[in-house]
């Protein structure tokens, strides 16, 4: 491969050519304290809020060839003088012998080699600690001795992201260092802002003496910074100057000599990034962190983390990159969009303080819930924290101080400042929760909304009227139609019409939403919920099936004066996918109509790329839909593939038994997929990205936004849930998988509410449909798996 290969044994992705198309990112440690190291040693590290607390310079718009945030050099004295190069490549950019990233769960490593030296780096976050460990060993390959100096270098930010760029004069005068030498040589170089030099200092520090340091910029280039990244002319002198910076680019470089080494011999660097509030009091734990052996277990220790985080699912089908995927890089990808939600990454740059989307938590949620019940029941009560009394929900909210805002919406004065779907995905966000664990002593928890009465208190209410207050909201926000009022915009934020519009995305979201909420009030015995819930499901599918269905699919919307968008009789935007596999989804769509709908989306969105959100592209701007026609027909919402929609069309086609359409519509999308590809996808291979450039664009296939995508979430439910069919319930766990005719079958191992089940699945031909199902050799009927509460179990089914 071109640029790298899946190493499913080692659960690494590995990068054999640092010249990725674009930059390719993995994420270290977690928001308490990480960020993402890229493919070629630069990183982004902040503590806490990426606006607030940023540690290191990285600036994603910078060429790929440019020094970012952090790197290190290595030094050889040779007979003609002194030979500088960087193991990762950037931003020396020699070309080295041999080039490995191996991408894994939680650490980047990489394995180098040139001019017969070899650099080998692990780059990790230890858990629960608030330090980025970068441990290196450097090894001489070559038949005779060599002397080596290591200098490893980071670049500071101020500690407010966003005036890093827009104050430059305060900034640099605010920003200083100063060295803490110890007495056997090595050194603790410390930054900070004035203003905080009492409460956050940044570290850098290493278990080996340091012969000098250097914490300015100017001087660490040279000639008034005429001097480059590529060939720092401080790195000609013998030492580094020194110098304690008082304002101005503040950096932290270390020089190390590490003496002359024989050959085969290696010499072990261990460097620490931290923040603390009292360098005497974090003294012990740099202390612990310089011990190899330390270093030895905390990453022994990230190892284990993961081996068990993805235990809970592990498959063998047909397909190694379904498996790649489903076994190893869509669960990571989860847990980081659990962790992240779209606050920190190459595309959402974290300088706006943006926070946790309400919307793309809550979806996020659900991906991970398998795997992480405990932290997804943390987050859950964050979220309906920030829902306001009258049900409807904040758009967005900072985590750490929990202080919320309504999103795009306040910059329209004339439009509505509620999201019309918000509130409803956290009723199915809870829902799945209780569907993995069955704890339904959640519902009967106390939390307050987020506005406060008129009196300045915070009403409080248990998790399920939380629940209730989002159906309410959207059954008394009803319009012309019968269908639910769109507010600022629904899913698809892009399209912001004048209030009164309405939704045929809002109106099958609120469908699900009340089958969730009939389930829940069946097993506690709430008949007259189940009864109301029963009714405006009813009154809503049949509002939808009277003025929605346009012939062949259904209508996206109705503006403020009833006109449709997303018919036959519009020029533009004709046909728009989430109206198709919602209605589907919700049990709106049945028989004809609904097989009628997904045929559409395979007639007119369907690419070899994948599903395209609408089509055709808008070709010019119209302020009457908004955010949409900002793009180029093809691109984002205006037609192009936006990835976090697909997994809904398969979860439909799985729903009408149709597997073999589902699974070439995950394929079409699978970034492991497309390894042989990359130079027309570019983004990473192990992740899935948000979205890619439709067939009306020239650049069709092109992919961006990767890592923090509710695509994450999404495709591994429709993934494990629809396609292999393991779908938790109330009851238990269901086996009703839909996958191709042609696959023999599959294996699963699944960990679920303390009892683990090796599953077998047998395909007679459909591919579809539970004809027996034998627990422990015990034939049971239906395709429940009986409740265990410990255990192994051995489960054999057989469909079709």
């Amino acid at each position: 491969m071109k640029y790298g290969y899946f190493d499913d044994e080692a659960r690494e992705y590995v990068i054999t050519n640092p010249r990725t198309p674009v930059k390719w990112i993995n994420y270290v440690g977690g928001l308490a304290f990480g960020g993402f190291v890229d493919q070629t040693g630069g990183a982004l590290i902040c503590k806490g809020d990426p606006a607030l607390n940023r540690i290191l310079k990285y600036l994603p718009q910078a060429p790929a060839s440019d020094f970012k945030g952090e790197t290190l050099y290595l030094r050889t004295h040779e007979a003609e003088g002194l030979r500088v190069f960087s193991p990762y490549f950037v931003p020396t950019l020699d070309a080295l012998d041999r080039f490995e990233c191996h991408v894994g769960l939680g650490y980047s490593r990489w394995i180098s080699e040139f001019h017969g030296i070899r650099a080998e780096i692990t780059v990790f976050v230890p858990i629960g600690e608030a330090r980025l460990v970068r441990d290196i060993r450097i090894t001489n390959l070559r038949a005779t001795a060599v002397e080596i100096d290591a200098i490893p270098v980071v670049e500071y930010t101020h500690f407010d992201a966003l005036k890093q760029f827009t104050n430059a004069d305060w900034v640099p005068q605010t920003m200083q260092s100063e060295a803490r030498r110890e007495a056997d040589g090595r050194l603790v170089l410390n930054q900070c802002a004035f203003m905080k030099r009492d409460s956050a200092r940044n570290y850098f520090t290493s278990n080996l003496p340091v012969s000098s340091f250097e914490s300015d910029r100017r001087r660490f280039l040279g000639d008034n910074e005429y001097g480059t990244w590529r060939a720092p002319l401080s790195l000609q002198a013998p030492e580094l100057s020194n110098y304690e910076a008082k304002r101005g680019d503040n950096i932290g470089a270390l020089l190390h000599h590490l003496g002359e080494l024989a050959p085969g011999e290696s010499r072990r660097l261990i460097t620490q990034l931290g923040q603390c509030a009292d360098l005497a009091a974090e003294a012990p734990a740099i202390q612990r962190f310089r011990d190899p052996a330390t270093v030895d277990r905390a990453f022994a220790a990230l190892a284990k983390h993961w081996r068990d985080y993805l235990a809970v699912l592990e498959v063998k089908t047909p397909d190694p990159a379904f498996d790649a995927m489903v076994n190893v890089h869509n669960p990571r990808q989860c847990a980081m969009t659990l962790n992240w939600s779209r606050d920190l990454s190459l595309y959402q740059l974290g300088f706006g303080g943006r926070g946790l989307g309400f919307r793309d938590s809550s979806q996020d949620t659900m991906g991970a819930v398998a795997h992480d019940p405990i932290g997804v029941r943390a987050l859950l009560r964050k979220l309906l924290q920030v829902q306001k009394r009258d049900g409807s929900a904040m758009h967005q909210f900072m985590p750490s101080t929990m202080e919320a805002s309504t999103g795009d919406s306040r910059e329209f004065p004339d439009r509505p400042k509620y999201y019309g779907d918000d509130h409803l995905w956290v009723v199915l966000a809870v829902a799945a929760l209780l569907r993995e664990t069955g704890d339904l002593a959640f519902l009967d928890e106390v939390l307050p909304f987020y506005d406060a009465s008129e009196d300045g208190l915070r009403e409080e209410a248990t998790v399920l009227e939380h629940l209730r207050r989002a159906i309410d909201f959207t059954w008394s926000h009803r319009g012309t139609h019968g269908l639910p009022l769109l507010g600022f915009a629904d899913w698809n934020d892009t399209v912001n019409l004048r209030a009164g519009a309405e939704s045929n995305f809002i109106a099958p979201q609120y469908g699900k939403a009340l089958r969730e909420m009939i389930e829940i009030a069946e097993v506690r015995g709430d008949e007259a919920s189940k009864a109301q819930y029963l009714s405006r499901f009813a009154e809503i599918k049949a509002a939808v099936e009277r003025e929605t269905w346009d012939g062949a699919w259904y209508v996206r919307y109705f503006d403020h004066e009833g006109r449709p968008l997303g018919s036959h009789t519009n020029a533009h935007g004709k046909i728009y996918i989430n109206a198709q596999s919602w209605n589907v989804i919700a049990g709106f769509a049945e028989g004809e109509r609904a097989h009628t709908a997904l045929d559409s989306v395979h007639e007119h969105l369907a690419t070899a790329n994948g599903l395209k959100l609408s089509a055709p592209g808008f070709d010019h701007y119209d302020p009457e839909l908004g955010g949409i026609s900002t793009y180029p027909p093809g691109a984002k919402e205006n037609g192009g593939i936006f990835l976090h929609t697909n997994p809904w069309v398969m979860i439909a086609e799985t729903m009408l038994g149709n597997g073999e359409r589902a699974f070439q519509y995950y394929r079409a999308i699978n970034p492991a997929a497309k390894n042989d590809r990359l130079d027309e996808f570019e983004s990473e291979p192990y992740c899935y990205p948000q979205n890619m450039l439709g067939d009306e664009h020239p650049q069709f296939g092109l992919a961006r936004n990767s890592w923090l995508s509710g695509t994450a979430s999404w495709t591994y439910q429709a993934a494990t849930q629809y396609m292999l069919g393991l779908r938790p319930s109330l009851k238990g766990l269901l086996v009703d998988p839909c996958i191709p005719k042609d696959w023999p079958g599959f294996s699963a191992t699944r960990r679920f509410r303390g009892a683990t089940y090796a599953i077998e699945v047998r395909n007679l031909g459909s591919g579809h449909g539970v004809r027996t199902m034998h627990v422990d050799g015990h034939l049971v009927p239906g395709n429940l798996i009986p409740a265990f509460a410990s255990g192994e179990h051995v489960v054999e089914v057989e469909i079709g």
